[in-house]
């Protein structure tokens, strides 16, 4: 496969069916082109087509070239950081057209931040760590809300809500939990087996509650 930049339509290429454990082929970088390293070409072409995302070679080609540059180490692109990017990208599991540009962003952001995190660790005057430290935590910072983004856009540009929640049910006993809300549906997860609110209390204090409670009774009759 070479990445020639003249096409006149774009040929799709595979669906995004993840059903099968694949490993994604591996990205053989030559002075003028980029070729895919499988045996089969067309096949290699799909699995690389399914683990980044792309629909056609148009995308499949640009998102590849997009990665080559962010991958270089000393002005050259490396293959073992553009293999690890591709697999971030796979881990993600872009879904349809928006999903490949957010994750590529995210990891390119990542590689970014770890260069720049080397740098910071290897600066040997304040100015160069100054300059690497401030680099780093705008990086940083970015890497979050792309997160954000990626799972706002995957549930309909609903931001995710947890509330913690305690329920006591009769007999003393209480079921801690937390419940999500995604646009409209809730799922609620319990935290842990059931708590006998009784024993969070110090010995002495419960026997002060359950006097309290005994005389209240009495005064209610």
């Amino acid at each position: 496969m070479t990445t020639s930049p003249k096409r006149d339509r774009s040929s799709p290429i595979a669906t995004n069916d993840r059903s099968g454990p694949a490993t994604s082929p591996r990205i053989k970088l030559y002075k003028r082109r980029i070729a895919i390293d499988h045996p089969d070409p067309q096949a290699g072409e799909r699995l690389l087509a399914d683990a980044l995302g792309a629909v056609d070679r148009d995308a499949l080609h640009g998102i590849l070239k997009q990665l080559v540059k962010v991958s270089t180490i000393g002005q050259r692109p490396d293959e073992a950081n553009l293999a690890f990017m591709i697999s971030m990208m796979k881990s993600i599991a872009p879904r349809d057209s928006i999903d490949p540009m957010l994750a590529a962003q995210m990891v390119c952001v990542h590689v970014t931040a770890m260069r720049c995190a080397h740098h910071l660790a290897c600066a040997g005057d304040l100015a160069g760590q100054d300059s690497a430290s401030r680099a780093l935590g705008k990086l940083t910072r970015i890497f979050p809300a792309q997160v954000e983004a990626l799972n706002r856009y995957r549930n309909n540009g609903e931001r995710a809500i947890t509330v913690q929640s305690l329920s006591v049910q009769d007999g003393g006993e209480a079921i801690a939990g937390s419940v999500t809300s995604y646009a409209g549906t809730t799922e609620q997860s319990a935290a842990g087996a059931a708590v006998d609110v009784r024993m969070e209390l110090e010995p002495e204090a419960y026997g002060q509650a359950s006097q309290h409670a005994d005389a209240g009774q009495g005064a209610n009759a």
